[in-house]
């Protein structure tokens, strides 16, 4: 891609073009007789009736006009270079923004993975995860996945309405560092349904050094090919429908100098140094890295910072051992690219833009990706990187959106008895005597951060849309009452597949009598 031709917004979809210029030509052709017939339209039902059949011809037939729902996604990349986190991110997060976000991925690099460290964080959250909960769960964002690989961490967060239609979770990972053995290089991943449609979302960090370009592109191709999912129709990332990739690939901007680099910086030129970027030039000879679109770079190179500040590295020349020392230059090495699967696969012959379908006719579930913002935050100074963030509209029409179970409390709840619930199972899927129901507090942070927690009926699988009563043990039940949901979660699809409407725990007498709530006597509290 000429890093010149940008446009402001990236754009991908997977409806063909050649299609969209043939349903506006269909279009023309049908408005033009139905506008006629529309001014000519009196009280004859035979008129009436051949507008309304032009009017359903004209919109039916026409696949632009297949209604979508649009999501937003905002997705952070930062190497943090072993720091521990800052107090504040939310300018990271742009919590305010409209229309509001639906899903948060974060890719992180470099997370502090010394031996103590990185077996306390397995043991729980590491201090990254913990702060982004900390942040999104007031806001009824939870924690979907996450996966690490040493220093390598992916996140995901969702919006807490769309979680029954999440499903088909898996995480995978791929070492590249030292011959395949160390995970300090690599990639993980996260795969998923949304709505139906197909996600992969990979977090890479890639061979760093100037000179390493070309081993940077074989991993990058290595990992592609190397994580495969147990999904048979979605086996390996590019089968999937929309993927994107964030990290640090560490692609660095040659043949430059230094004192020209950080002019062009200082002087708001950065489109000088766009041709010199390494992975811009990678993709003019490598087909599959065609296939990936990136924005416009408009913000400064995010590598490498003097620490704490928005200065680039000032640090003084030194010789180590008898080497040389020097100033890193400026680069791009924090990246967020994106592809969108082609409805037919391109021939090696074929020029055509790999994101774009090939395939004639309008696809009845479209998916279209459009970047609206891809920017850095210099305000952050823990690490000598500075993140990167991207937002994109998805546009796509949902394959389902009913949930697996529908899922509801009976009756009224506290802690001084044991109460009801019912669930049912609206569809199909692989269900299991191990899946159980949580009792969430509104505003939990994961699927496992839960009151208490029912195991299914364990006797027999549930029939298609059988009600099934199970009973809650009044000691799980909280003593102070509140507001709270509850979740079916399924064990093979590693998802919460039904979520009931909020409810109102009432605090127990028990609560009363310990002093832990004040009494409250004809509407007054005592």
């Amino acid at each position: 891609m000429d890093p010149f031709t940008y446009s402001p917004h990236g754009r991908s979809d997977s409806t063909s073009s050649s299609a969209s210029r043939g349903s506006k030509v269909f279009l023309r052709q049908r408005s033009t007789p139905l506008l006629t017939r529309v001014e000519d339209m009196s009280s004859d039902d035979e008129a009436s009736e051949e507008v309304t059949r032009s009017l359903d011809e004209a919109f039916q037939l026409c696949g632009r006009f297949i209604p979508t729902d649009p999501f937003r996604l905002h997705m952070v990349t930062w190497n943090v270079a072993t720091a521990e986190p800052p107090a504040d991110v939310a300018s990271l997060l742009h919590l305010d923004v409209q229309p509001p976000t639906d899903l948060y991925v974060f890719g992180l690099q470099e997370v502090n993975a010394a031996p103590v460290r990185f077996i306390s964080d397995l043991l729980g959250e590491d201090s990254w995860s913990h702060v982004f909960m900390d942040a999104l769960a007031p806001r009824g964002f939870v924690k979907v996945s996450s996966i690490r690989m040493q220093g390598l961490l992916l996140l995901i967060f969702a919006k807490q309405i769309h979680l029954p239609y999440i499903r088909k979770l898996q995480t995978t990972y791929t070492r590249t560092g030292i011959f395949g053995y160390w995970g300090n290089k690599g990639g993980v991943s996260v795969r998923f349904s949304f709505y139906g449609h197909m996600v992969c979302i990979l977090n890479c960090h890639l061979a760093a050094h100037m000179n390493y370009a070309l081993q940077r592109v074989d991993e990058f191709e290595y990992i592609l090919e190397a994580q495969d999912f147990d999904i048979c129709d979605t086996p390996h990332v590019l089968d999937h429908k929309v993927v994107f990739c964030l990290g640090d690939l560490n692609f660095r901007i040659a043949d430059h100098g230094l004192h020209f680099i950080r002019s062009s910086i200082n002087s708001g030129r950065l489109h000088l140094l766009w041709s010199r970027d390494q992975l811009m030039m990678m993709k003019k000879n490598e087909p599959f890295l065609q296939e990936f679109e990136e924005g416009p770079l408009h913000f400064k190179p995010t590598y490498k910072f003097d620490r704490n500040s928005e200065t680039y590295d000032s640090s003084p020349l030194k010789t180590w051992l008898g080497f040389n020392g020097k100033k890193r230059k400026p680069a791009w090495t924090d990246r967020i690219l994106w592809r969108v699967k082609p409805k037919t696969p391109l021939s090696e012959n074929d020029d055509e833009k790999a994101s774009i379908s090939t395939e004639d006719g309008p696809d009845e579930y479209p998916l279209r990706v459009s970047q609206d913002e891809y920017t850095s935050d210099m305000s952050y100074g823990v690490s000598d990187h500075k993140p990167v963030i991207a937002t994109f509209t998805v546009e796509l029409r949902k394959h389902f959106d009913t949930p697996l179970v529908h899922i509801s409390p009976l009756g009224v709840w506290c802690a001084d008895h044991d109460a009801l619930l019912t669930y049912t199972v609206q569809e199909d899927f692989m269900s299991s005597t191990w899946d159980w129901i949580g009792l969430y507090k509104v505003g939990f942070r994961s699927a496992f951060d839960y009151e208490t927690f029912v195991w299914v009926r364990k006797d027999d699988l549930p029939e298609i849309n059988e009600v099934i009563k199970i009973s809650v043990d009044k000691d799980g039940i909280p003593l102070l009452g509140g507001h709270y949901v509850l979740g079916y979660y399924s064990t093979n699809i590693q998802s919460i597949l039904g979520l009931s409407a909020s409810f109102h725990i009432l605090e127990s007498k028990q609560a009363v009598v310990e002093g832990l709530v004040p009494e409250n006597v004809n509407g007054l509290n005592k």
